[in-house]
């Protein structure tokens, strides 16, 4: 977005802007870190994956290298900045974020009372709706309509909301990710085959907005037209890749459910038996 100016400094100069994600990521990513030894000390025999580890730590990196420099002041003052930064925070960060599957590390460090608690939350139906995968397609396609072809960029821009806008990319980014290829269970999870469907509407409905934003078609972004271009082909190429990524891990993290010769699997079709499920059903048969 263009025109913010810098956030006022701290004692030492260092910008508001710049040390409050900075803080936010790296507590973040502590607090994981402290949550996996957790995890490894109280159960060594389950231990805790260190590519889990790996994948929250690098969506991590890529949240703060979206909203630190010299991408933050890039968005600031050139589109093409703006979706490079909403590429990192709302598309590539999440799936790494998603990949480090938090919410089943929590729920193996928290007392089996709480666990419970929070697992009630997650199979409630405002999270049922929440994670449904046509929903989070919605939710994230419907942003890019509403901020591109209506007055929505430049009354952001001109406002400074730059910090709901990226929580906005960051949480939809985290549903999609998580509604499509999420490693922990989620309610009425849809079919791998379905899934990727939902996908592939995604990948065409990107495809649609950033060639009407390289062609000015309907768009109401007030910015350079080479820089509106450019951020088109970002969003284009950038966005065929975090998808393709996308489809990588959903096709890596299915697991069909193993059932001996001639036995019906209980639950829905296309069910899954994950690390990540049996500590759900750990947390509530504890």
């Amino acid at each position: 977005m263009s025109g913010h100016p810098g956030g006022h400094g701290d004692a030492d100069g260092l910008p508001w802007d710049v040390l409050l994600p900075a803080v936010g990521v790296a507590l973040v990513a502590a607090g994981y870190l402290l949550l996996a030894a957790r995890a490894r000390r109280l159960n060594p025999r389950a231990g805790w994956s260190r590519w889990r580890t790996g994948w929250f730590l690098a969506g991590c990196g890529l949240l703060a290298a979206g909203l630190l420099p010299p991408v933050a002041p890039w968005a600031h003052g050139d589109f093409r900045g703006h979706m490079a930064q909403h590429l990192l925070i709302g598309m590539y960060a999440p799936l790494g974020l998603v990949l480090g599957a938090p919410v089943t590390l929590l729920l193996r460090n928290l007392p089996p009372e709480h666990g419970r608690r929070l697992t009630a939350v997650l199979r409630s139906r405002v999270a049922h709706v929440a994670a449904h995968p046509v929903v989070a397609l919605l939710t994230g396609v419907g942003t890019l309509v509403a901020l591109y072809f209506t007055p929505l960029y430049d009354t952001l821009s001109a406002g400074g909301a730059h910090g709901l806008l990226h929580a906005h990319f960051l949480l939809a980014g985290c549903l999609f990710a998580h509604a499509v290829a999420g490693p922990e269970p989620a309610p009425g999870r849809w079919s791998v085959p379905r899934r990727l469907v939902v996908l592939g509407v995604a990948i065409a409905a990107h495809a649609l907005v950033s060639q009407a934003l390289y062609g000015g078609w309907g768009t109401s972004v007030r910015a350079p037209v080479d820089e509106v271009r450019g951020g088109a082909e970002l969003m284009y190429y950038g966005g065929d890749i975090a998808e393709l990524l996308l489809a990588g891990a959903l096709v890596a993290t299915w697991r069909p459910r193993r059932t001996p010769a001639g036995v019906r699997p209980a639950g829905a079709r296309g069910a899954q038996s994950t690390p990540e499920s049996e500590a759900y059903t750990t947390t509530l048969s504890a």
